[in-house]
């Protein structure tokens, strides 16, 4: 039960970080600021935005991404494991029934702010845009 609970928790975590730090809000890859900007263009031209495709798309392509993106996917799959140690408990409390994707985890983490464990505000909300 407990490991079902985890990975629950992971892929749900996983959904909400992937949005707020990999896409960086709505039309963030068409920034060049974004070092995967140019790889979505080249790869995942004519995928629709929102429920992780875009992200699904670059996993697809993670041979072929520049070594800017490879660097900042890296950089985002340690931060997940971060929320995931210090959010887990937090996420199945207070989003337990929210759907993941569209940054709906992350808008129930803000909402349910004054509640989240120490750990989570200082992991999560310092990782948030």
């Amino acid at each position: 039960m407990k490991s079902k609970r985890v990975i629950v928790t992971f892929i749900m975590i996983a959904s909400a970080t992937l949005c707020l730090i990999l896409l960086n809000g709505t039309g963030a890859f068409a920034q060049q600021a974004n070092p995967c900007a140019g790889d979505v263009e080249n790869f995942c031209q004519g995928v629709q935005p929102g429920g992780g495709r875009i992200a699904q798309c670059l996993v697809q392509h993670k041979e072929e991404l520049s070594p800017g993106c490879k660097i900042r996917i890296a950089e985002v799959v340690e931060q997940l494991k971060e929320v995931s140690q210090a959010c887990g408990d937090d996420i199945m409390t207070f989003c337990a029934g929210v759907t993941p994707g569209g940054g709906r985890i992350a808008q129930c983490l803000k909402a349910n702010q004054a509640g989240l464990s120490l750990e989570c505000k200082a992991t999560i909300f310092e990782e948030m845009p």
